[in-house]
């Protein structure tokens, strides 16, 4: 039986129609892609998913429509992170109550605390949700690192279970494989890093590119968990064009240009993010016709 939060779990994109408002047939339809491909678990409600645009009540909709999609045969990490302590406690008590197995959790923007204030946030959320809590690291977007210190202190907080590492300091990342307890999960946040950080110890990735390649990303995890990194560096090498064009703009702007050329979604977003520029597009073209992704909408990849 596969390890809780190991493996894929993919950042889940939200869809949305024409008119602006929640696709709740393509959430519904982009999680079943997820499951068919063979991904551990799904993620709503992240930055990929545009959270910080999402209403409590459409953030809350989103997750139980995964969750209902979901049905029991994947866990759904769901995302609830800010700046307010005790609005995230209340925001994952509510996301709680519809049936998921834990929190994805980033660290308070904006308002930089110390790493005191950081650890202090963190067990004050898992003192009140009771569910497993991941630690969402990414400095480049919140303005704070959590300090391996501090990291030590909070994996031994009951219900603080991993960490989804999104620094790009390997050196950091290294460090944090070799110091954590065997049972605190590491994952990478960042797709291009996943095969180095589990070649030292890591347990898998929150991926982006999962959203376009679901069935490629559970395949080439799967293949370095069993040691196998000659075949699973031949499917990163494959990916590795697309990987850095998810990123090419501001992360979803990317990832939802290309879903919607490979006809997964409409392409919509909610101000402040706007389509990518003509460069950007003409590089997420060709990176999807480097990774061999253009296919019918509703297909994925073979996993044999």
């Amino acid at each position: 039986m596969r390890r809780l939060w190991t493996g894929v779990g993919t950042a889940l994109v939200t869809p949305f129609t024409r008119d602006g408002a929640l696709d709740e047939a393509g959430v519904r339809r982009l999680a079943a892609r997820q499951i068919a491909a063979g991904v551990h678990y799904l993620v709503p409600c992240g930055t990929t998913g545009e959270s910080p645009t999402l209403s409590e009540a459409e953030r809350l909709r989103v997750v139980e429509l995964v969750v209902e999609e979901a049905g029991g045969r994947v866990p759904v990490l769901a995302g609830a992170g800010g700046y307010d302590t005790r609005d995230v406690i209340r925001s994952a008590q509510g996301m709680k109550a519809l049936g998921i197995s834990g929190i994805l959790s980033v660290t308070p923007y904006y308002n930089k605390p110390t790493q005191e204030g950081l650890f202090q946030h963190y067990k004050a959320i898992a003192g009140e949700v009771g569910l497993p809590i991941i630690v969402y690291n990414v400095p480049g977007r919140t303005g704070c690192n959590v300090d391996l210190a501090t990291l030590l202190r909070l994996a031994g907080v009951p219900d603080i279970a991993g960490v989804k590492e999104a620094s790009g300091n390997v050196a950091q990342m290294c460090e944090i494989c070799r110091a954590v307890p065997e049972s605190f999960v590491v994952l990478s946040g960042d797709d291009v890093l996943t095969l180095p950080l589990m070649a030292v110890g890591g347990h898998g990735i929150i991926s982006v590119l999962g959203n376009e390649a679901p069935a490629e990303m559970a395949r080439m995890v799967e293949l370095a968990e069993s040691g196998d990194f000659t075949a699973a560096r031949r499917i990163h090498h494959q990916l590795m064009p697309l990987m850095s064009a998810n990123f090419v703009e501001s992360n979803p702007i990317p990832v939802k240009a290309a879903m919607a050329e490979m006809g997964l979604l409409e392409e919509v977003y909610r101000l402040p993010l706007v389509p990518p520029s003509d460069a950007a597009r003409r590089r997420i073209t060709e990176a999807l016709a480097a990774s061999a992704l253009m296919q019918p909408a509703g297909q994925t990849a073979s996993r044999s």
